[in-house]
């Protein structure tokens, strides 16, 4: 039996091999680079839980591709219980994708200071008891979990109060002891900390009124900053944006609730006098005490 070839079987293919395929079985990919320069790593963004991640609508900045590269920029912050560093966050495939965030990671437990955590963590609960006894005992492993508490407290509070409209950091992700969040600039560098200003007096009262709702916003959700000073809230041009808040504390569950809300208006109020600005920390709490209740 005598087979019969077509006429070009033999002769080189110039046809595209994807010819005929239908197109809803043909992918295409990008390849990325088998190692990493020095102080890069790969975004961990794929590889964490919903609620390790940002609130949504995210902002468009917001960087999720799980072929992104972190680059570690340096230090921005140093401070008793953590350091901030700039990372940059981009995906190589994607120019113009790259966005700068501050990278906030609480120290080991023997390089930190729970300073007074104990009033702060009043009314908290944890979700083991053996954890919550190694922490009273101030073992290493209660330690460990003290910290990792700290941090998800924070990560808690900058998404409720992201979610409520308040002027605070994007949390964009939280790994263990790291929270990656917006960092917040004004002519493209970092914004400085209300203490280091002395603004108009227009930009002063703008400042102030924003202050008064954020705070009014906060109680009305049953919170307190709790450590709320000119040292932990930013002046980002005309803006007024509050960080450090892993200390947040319930109004009404903490038993110094009142007491952390009156020296936050004790605070600030005080810069602003400093300023010379009219304002009374007794008058505002008040005005506060009406919000809540």
């Amino acid at each position: 039996m005598t087979h019969t070839f077509p006429e070009d079987f033999l002769r080189p293919d110039d046809r595209s091999p994807l010819e005929g395929i239908d197109d809803a079985f043909v992918f295409s990919y990008d390849t990325y680079a088998d190692e990493l320069g020095e102080h890069q790593r790969w975004s961990r963004w794929e590889d964490l839980e919903a609620l390790m991640k940002g609130p949504e609508p995210r902002p468009d900045w917001v960087v999720t591709s799980s072929g992104a590269i972190d680059t570690e920029l340096g230090v921005l912050k140093t401070g008793k219980e953590a350091d901030v560093f700039l990372v940059e966050r981009e995906d190589p495939h994607r120019p113009g994708s790259a966005v700068v965030m501050a990278a906030k990671r609480y120290r080991s437990t023997d390089h930190r200071t729970f300073h007074r955590a104990a009033s702060y963590t009043e009314g908290r609960s944890m979700k083991r008891s053996r954890d919550e006894r190694a922490v009273k005992r101030k073992s290493t492993w209660g330690k460990q979990v003290a910290a990792g508490e700290w941090a998800i407290s924070e990560w808690n509070a900058l998404r409720r109060c992201w979610e409520l409209g308040l002027p605070v950091p994007y949390p964009v992700q939280i790994d263990e002891t790291e929270i990656m969040m917006e960092w917040i600039t004004h002519d493209g560098e970092t914004a400085p900390r209300l203490a280091q200003v002395r603004p108009e007096r227009e930009v002063l009262e703008g400042y102030y009124e924003q202050l008064r709702d954020a705070l009014a916003a906060l109680v009305q959700a049953g919170l307190v900053h709790g450590d709320l000073s000119p040292y932990n809230t930013l002046a980002a041009g005309d803006r007024l944006v509050v960080i450090d808040l892993p200390q947040v504390v319930d109004l009404v569950g903490n038993p110094q609730g009142m007491d952390f809300l009156l020296r936050d208006c004790a605070n600030m109020c005080a810069w602003f006098r400093s300023r010379g600005l009219a304002v009374d920390e007794q008058e505002l709490f008040g005005e506060l005490m009406a919000h809540a209740f």
